[in-house]
């Protein structure tokens, strides 16, 4: 089918220069193009144009899942007759397999699946394959090992009518690609059969699959409605695709053993010379009962470790991933808040190795674990073809690589950026309290940000105590007590949200028409110039919105913060003149997060999240005091790039303190 995109409304302001420029960017062959768009200016609107315009498949990736999720429905409201499909972790909890030797503590993989998410996986990857109109919105998921595109493509099953099958033949069949003979049709992936009947329910539909036999004759094939059991739509053919990502081959099991096999004796071997004995015992055990569970079952616990002798590929090759399933001279690449998402890309690779690390050392695993990982940034680019960058505050990197950028500045609704009032520190409290007074006669609302979270905490109960409905926002709360705050605060039942860090969300609130930034002249992350742009963008929905930055200076990074929303503001001022538009407040509707569930980091995350940074931390008993400060620096960085402050702050500390401690020692 053709891409066929609806309209809610026709483009204006920048969008239709920005959709023209894009699109005669990627006619000429551009590799890499930038779409400075501000925050409600309407970018995924500008995204899908491109695509309807050049009938190209598409991968949008993002930086988490709250975003994702908001793309996703976005695509599917502007392409309801397309495929739009959603790839993110089919994880609720993930705490990946660590060693943390200063401890002699072993961490075991400790995960929980998403039905649902899994499902929408594998609808992703079969979409790719078998049609053209189609939008992948994803996460940083999209460059994890996934299965071969090879299997998943080849190993299924093309019945049609009039065709003979046998019945055992068939069932078995199934099985190799990972279906349950089963009566429970609610988790997809099972096939059951019923006399002269066979039902097959493949977890990328949302209907079911009936053969009607007549001996050993495909009479008919029919979907059907799983729930009420009513025929959808009468068939002659169809291709019945794995239930699951990683399908292979009893022969690729075999020749599989044999290279583990070979691996675990070479390995055994170097622990050995090196004298670590109780290692190599280790090594030897485990993987010993890997292999046996994988002649008797087909799978063991932890089989990704084995991906590469799977997919037959050399030690340090690139595993498969969802990009290795779209054909990459036609696919276009969207990377959504690209400031965010790049730097997260970037850093994938070094956080799974630096882990890894330890477990092959210590004999938990076989060296081929290292192959089982994400791609590295270089990777990724050799795997996509255009790019295009999407962001209001796009870094250098993605400025210096594209061709042309695209700017989207105007709002359609005529929204001007907030207006940024500079004020001393002194009293800074108080003076909030008085212009939140006024936000509060409007009915409207407002963000605070200070610098720890025992300031939040603290300035959150003094408001409370002022007659301020106030509640704080930092890492100690969970994902899902993080939206309820922000939920309560859209409905009114808290007049103030104070938090370190409100960039990470990815929520729209409209109704916020106040934003205060304390103590803005402190340099750091949490007042660089794409962290101040990025939060003052947050009162840019509102018709009333103001931006408070208390300071007893102007920095280089509020200057510039400073400079570039006048640019905006001005330029969207001439624009409502010229056209004779008077802004209006974006009116959003409450939506229930679809996701919300998926997205939760219970207690057992923010417990792994902590373990996690001991991990990093207790390195340094491993290494020289340089390598250790490299690390540090590199995980700092990309927790900045994740918008975790907080954990950076923290890494921060310790790699000054690391530093420190080296130059004590010289």
């Amino acid at each position: 089918m053709q891409f066929r995109l609806n309209l809610p409304f026709e483009p204006s302001g920048d969008q239709p220069e920005a959709i023209e420029k894009l699109v005669k960017g990627l006619n000429n062959g551009f590799r890499f193009q930038t779409l400075l768009g501000v925050t409600g200016s309407g970018k995924t609107f500008t995204m899908a144009s491109v695509v309807a315009k050049t009938q190209r498949p598409a991968l949008v990736i993002s930086p988490n899942k709250t975003l994702v999720a908001q793309l996703y429905r976005e695509f599917k409201t502007f392409f309801p007759e397309n495929k739009v499909e959603l790839f993110i972790s089919y994880y609720d909890y993930y705490q990946p397999e660590a060693y943390i030797p200063t401890k002699d503590l072993y961490i075991e993989k400790d995960a929980q699946i998403n039905d649902l998410l899994a499902r929408m996986r594998i609808s992703a990857l079969k979409s790719v394959l078998t049609r053209k109109d189609v939008i992948v919105v994803a996460s940083v998921s999209a460059i994890y090992a996934s299965g071969d595109p090879r299997d998943f493509q080849e190993l299924n099953i093309k019945l049609e009518k009039g065709q003979r099958i046998n019945r055992k033949e068939l069932s078995l069949k199934l099985s190799s690609l990972q279906y349950n003979r089963s009566e429970d049709t609610s988790a997809g992936g099972v096939f059951h059969l019923k006399g002269e009947t066979i039902e097959i329910f493949p977890p990328y539909e949302d209907f079911g699959i009936k053969l009607y036999l007549f001996d050993d004759e495909i009479e008919r094939i029919t979907y059907f409605d799983p729930l009420n059991r009513n025929t959808i739509e009468e068939i002659d053919k169809i291709v019945i695709y794995p239930a699951k990502e990683f399908v292979t081959t009893e022969e690729k099991i075999s020749r599989s053993i044999k290279n583990i096999e070979r691996e675990l004796r070479l390995q055994i071997d170097l622990l050995e010379k090196s004298g670590k004995y109780l290692e190599a015992q280790r090594l030897k055990q485990r993987t010993l009962y890997d292999i046996e569970m994988l002649e008797t079952l087909g799978y063991c616990s932890g089989i990704e470790n084995y991906s590469r002798f799977f997919d037959g590929r050399n030690p340090g090759d690139p595993p498969f991933t969802l990009l290795d399933y779209f054909d990459k001279n036609e696919f276009i690449v969207f990377i959504d808040e690209s400031h965010i998402a790049v730097p997260q890309l970037r850093a994938m690779y070094r956080g799974d190795f630096s882990r890894k690390k330890n477990l092959v050392e210590y004999g938990f695993r076989l060296p081929s674990a290292f192959d089982n990982r994400p791609l590295r940034f270089e990777e990724f680019l050799e795997k996509t073809g255009q790019v295009i960058f999407v962001s209001a505050t796009p870094a250098d990197y993605e400025i210096s690589v594209s061709s042309q950028v695209a700017d989207q500045v105007i709002r359609p609704t005529g929204l001007i950026d907030p207006e940024v009032v500079v004020k001393p520190t002194e009293n800074q409290v108080d003076d909030f309290i008085e212009e939140m007074r006024k936000v509060k006669e409007r009915n409207e609302r407002a963000l605070v940000t200070v610098l720890t979270k025992k300031a939040a905490e603290m300035l959150s109960s003094y408001l409370n105590e002022m007659g301020i409905k106030s509640e704080y926002l930092h890492s100690e709360l969970d994902a899902v007590e993080r939206v309820e705050v922000l939920r309560k605060l859209r409905e009114g039942f808290v007049d103030v949200v104070v938090g370190v860090n409100l960039l990470r969300e990815g929520l729209d609130l409209p109704e916020v028409s106040l934003v205060a930034i304390m103590d803005a002249d402190r340099e750091g992350f949490l007042r660089s110039e794409t962290t101040l742009i990025q939060t003052i963008g947050r009162a840019a929905r509102n018709i009333n919105g103001r931006v408070l930055l208390y300071a007893d200076r102007i920095t280089n990074s509020m200057k510039r913060a400073i400079d570039e929303t006048n640019r905006r503001r001005l330029k969207q001022l001439i624009y409502n003149k010229e056209h004779g538009i008077t802004p209006e407040s974006i009116i959003k509707p409450l939506y229930k997060n679809i996701f919300e569930e998926a997205s939760s980091q219970n207690e057992k995350e923010e417990i792994a999240k902590n373990t996690y940074l001991e991990g990093i931390m207790a390195l340094k008993e491993n290494l020289e005091i340089d390598d250790y400060v490299a690390l540090l620096e590199e995980e700092m960085l990309r927790a900045a790039s994740e918008l975790r402050y907080e954990d950076a702050a923290v890494l921060r500390d310790e790699i000054y303190n690391a530093k420190r401690k080296g130059e004590t020692k010289k």
